[in-house]
């Protein structure tokens, strides 16, 4: 069983940068691949981005390519990141961190999400 506690939320202003951390405990993530996830108010959860967690492989959505970057260290700690540069106010949402094993199409474990929130 995989936990996921996510942190590093807040309200930043337009144009600021800001990382999210995951830590992730319970098992190895050795042949799970790990996303981030993002819901808006009044709007559907949508899928920021994926990472491979022995690989490192990545997708991003067309919104994050180019401003978001979701990286894992599988070294010093199991942690999942996801740096956010040129936030714009659109960009305010809670962000969940998810995981699921290779092979399998839902993510079925989640974070309690952590929010964000960008002013102009």
């Amino acid at each position: 069983q995989v936990q996921l506690v996510e942190s590093g939320g807040g309200s930043v202003q337009t144009g600021d940068s800001l990382r999210l951390s995951c830590a992730a405990s319970g098992r190895n993530l050795s042949g799970f691949t790990m996303a981030w996830f993002r819901q808006a108010p009044g709007k559907e959860r949508e899928l920021v981005g994926t990472i491979t967690w022995s690989a490192g492989r990545t997708f991003y959505a067309d919104f994050a390519k180019g401003r978001f970057t979701i990286s894992r260290d599988k070294i010093q700690k199991a942690m999942l990141y996801l740096q956010m540069n040129d936030l714009k106010p659109e960009d305010t949402a809670v962000y969940y961190c998810a995981a699921r094993p290779y092979g399998t199409y839902d993510f079925g474990t989640w974070g309690q999400g952590t929010q964000v929130t960008v002013v102009s």
